[in-house]
């Protein structure tokens, strides 16, 4: 059972105010300029078969969404993290219980507290997951006193850059279904421009929040479902999402063949410019609030059609393998 008293705040109060050849997603003479001022920077990182997406805001405010799998103790976050001089992490979001989402919250958060200025404050669903990797995170945020917050549709973050807004639109205030489901979904606008970040909820979700939230959905940027799998980026999602880009987190070989043949070519029938991370390595998309540039690690195709016809192929849903996790043991407690 998760640990309530390390919950300081639930979703009712949590209500606050307040490159690569990509460049441009609606291009620069279909827009008028933002009323922002600086650039956001939104570094999706090289976790390999895993999230961890790093957000930059113009006053130097971050977001880190999820961070990795547990297998690298947030190695690769940490990592990254040095190499881009960021010692403090404003807000830590997990989207979801998961070992390949959170897998490096304790270690980034020891980091941070102990060679760094610290976590501001940690939010996720409040959905427990029965794993020694979750009961690590909660250790952590225990062990350095850091606010955890529960957040559900609706809520924002509450963030000191003005010219941005991070809005929940997932999980519901009823907590329906399982931990996917109530993954959270984090909107991000900075000027014209949007970004829609979904964990691994799957097409059920989606269909719900097409019905549900249908309007708040729609993004120049998309970090495609679940790491590219078929089980989401379903076409009434898509379709009201939009977006021009694409990014997908999964390693380049990964043994649940993401992202899968189904989802590639639903980008490719749609025009979505599509980065991996398994192919383009770092992706760091950086936005005025007007224009948008990436640039990648390495070089590599990005047109999905392309990426189908990668080495080794793709896997349909079909020929994926089971998913293999890290069950508790009783030493975790």
């Amino acid at each position: 059972m998760r640990r309530a008293a390390l919950v300081v705040a639930v979703a009712g109060l949590l209500v606050f105010a307040g490159c690569s050849g990509f460049d441009g997603l609606d291009g620069p003479d279909e827009r008028a300029p933002s009323d922002v001022s600086g650039d956001l920077e939104i570094h999706h990182i090289d976790a390999g078969q895993a999230d961890s997406t790093l957000l930059v805001t113009p006053s130097n405010e971050t977001i880190l969404i999820d961070t990795g799998d547990y297998r690298d103790d947030g190695a690769a976050v940490i990592d990254y993290l040095r190499a881009h001089d960021i010692d403090r992490v404003d807000h830590l979001v997990a989207t979801h219980g998961h070992a390949d989402h959170i897998g490096g919250h304790p270690e980034v958060i020891d980091y941070l507290e102990t060679d760094g200025d610290g976590v501001g404050a940690a939010y996720d669903s409040g959905v427990p997951h029965t794993t020694a990797t979750y009961d690590a995170y909660l250790d952590a945020i225990e062990a350095h006193d850091v606010p955890l917050f529960e957040v559900a549709a609706g809520d924002t973050l509450p963030l000191e850059d003005g010219d941005l807004e991070a809005t929940v639109l997932n999980p519901p205030a009823d907590g329906m279904g399982d931990i996917d489901a109530n993954g959270v979904v984090l909107a991000i606008a900075f000027g014209d421009v949007s970004y829609l970040t979904t964990g691994d909820i799957e097409a059920g979700t989606e269909r719900r929040l097409v019905a549900e939230r249908g309007d708040d959905l729609a993004a120049d940027a998309y970090q495609a479902g679940h790491h590219g799998s078929s089980t989401s980026s379903s076409e009434p999602f898509l379709e009201r999402v939009d977006p021009a880009v694409a990014i997908v987190s999964s390693a380049r070989d990964s043994r649940y063949g993401h992202p899968h043949d189904e989802v590639l070519q639903a980008f490719a029938d749609r025009g979505i410019e599509t980065y991996w991370t398994g192919v383009h390595g770092d992706i760091v998309l950086t936005t005025d609030g007007t224009d948008t540039a990436i640039e990648t690690e390495r070089d590599g195709p990005t047109d999905p059609g392309v990426l189908l016809e990668r080495d080794g192929g793709a896997q349909s849903a079909r020929e994926r393998p089971p998913v293999i996790g890290r069950a508790r043991t009783p030493a975790s407690g």
